[in-house]
């Protein structure tokens, strides 16, 4: 059965930085693409960006290009997103996802 945690969330300012993870069992991970997703309440999910499970080749969001970045570290079976100039729009429950399933959710603030 696939289990995915994720952790990382907070209160963080406009502009400043967070890294999520989210620790995987349950499936191969190491060959396994993966994904975060995020959601607003009240708002439908919304994709944030994937990473292959071979070659590691990453795919983002446009409104969070060049400012998100995923990774992976396959002996510890965990995905990180590392954030940077977070906006206030990026307040949302974040999500990893392989082959639609999900998490709980980490949540992320950004308010000054």
């Amino acid at each position: 059965e696939i289990h995915l945690v994720e952790s990382g969330g907070g209160l963080v300012q406009p502009g400043g930085s967070l890294r999520l993870s989210c620790v995987a069992s349950g499936f191969d991970f190491s060959s396994a693409a993966m994904g975060w997703y995020r959601q607003v309440p009240g708002k439908r999910l919304e994709w944030v960006g994937s990473i292959s499970g071979v070659g590691n080749g990453t795919k983002y969001f446009p409104s969070v290009k060049g400012r998100f970045t995923i990774s992976r570290d396959n002996a510890k079976n965990t995905v990180y997103l590392q954030m940077n100039s977070l906006q206030v729009e990026d307040t949302a429950l974040y999500f990893c996802d392989r082959a639609g399933r999900r998490g709980q959710g980490t949540l992320v603030t950004v308010s000054s």
